[in-house]
């Protein structure tokens, strides 16, 4: 087991770590999605809605089977962030990360443009802004990298031009496009089933590996 992975394992899922600043953060979640919902019933458009909870979702998917390589291998996750939080949720996710990504979606819908046949680099906005965002999400967690408060242990998920390019396929830019292809959905009933699945895999995988089996990550 790696330093880093010993180290995020301290104080996991402990509420005794809790700092006062999730509150306002949390507030600031609430708030973002209030709005939203507000717009939502006035223009009958949940778009924005479904793209925050898709990529979160997401996200969740792709936290979980990170940490389970990090059981399964009882070495390391792809990912792990052994550094002060004011919550670890799980070996390479934090409390931080998580408000990040509830918003990140919305942030994401209300950046495309209005007309979805216009282009930016003679890219369709909606791939071109999601290739963007997936771009400078590398480039942040790269410098978190660079500080330490985000581990990579395998040779093959790293800073080389290799590793970029999948942290940017399997870490980021999938997210974009789960949300691109759920509001691209037709009905509002097959958008919710979309999301409702997306969130379903992770949530009956930890309950069944965590909960039930005991699994550490």
């Amino acid at each position: 087991m790696t330093p880093a992975s010993q180290q995020a394992l301290e104080g996991l899922r402990d509420l005794s770590t809790i700092k006062w600043y999730v509150i306002p953060l949390l507030a600031i979640v609430f708030y973002i999605y209030t709005l939203e919902i507000k717009k939502a019933r006035q223009s009958k458009n949940w778009d924005a809605i479904f793209a925050g909870l898709t990529i979160f979702g997401m996200d969740f998917l792709n936290e979980t089977w990170n940490g389970l390589v990090f059981y399964f291998t009882q070495h390391s996750a792809f990912w792990t962030t052994p550094g002060d939080t004011a919550l670890r949720t799980m070996v390479g996710w934090n409390i931080e990360i998580m408000f990040m990504f509830a918003i990140i979606g919305i942030i994401y819908y209300n950046s495309l443009l209005d007309k979805k046949e216009d282009k930016i680099l003679g890219i369709p906005n909606r791939w071109a802004i999601g290739i963007g965002y997936a771009a400078f999400c590398v480039f942040v967690e790269c410098l978190l990298n660079a500080g330490g408060h985000l581990v990579w242990e395998y040779p093959w998920w790293y800073r080389s031009f290799g590793g970029v390019w999948l942290i940017f396929f399997f870490g980021y830019f999938h997210f974009f496009v789960a949300a691109l292809l759920v509001i691209g959905l037709k009905t509002t009933k097959s958008k919710i089933i979309a999301v409702s699945t997306i969130w379903a895999i992770p949530t009956i995988v930890n309950i069944i590996c965590a909960g039930l089996l005991g699994y550490t990550y």
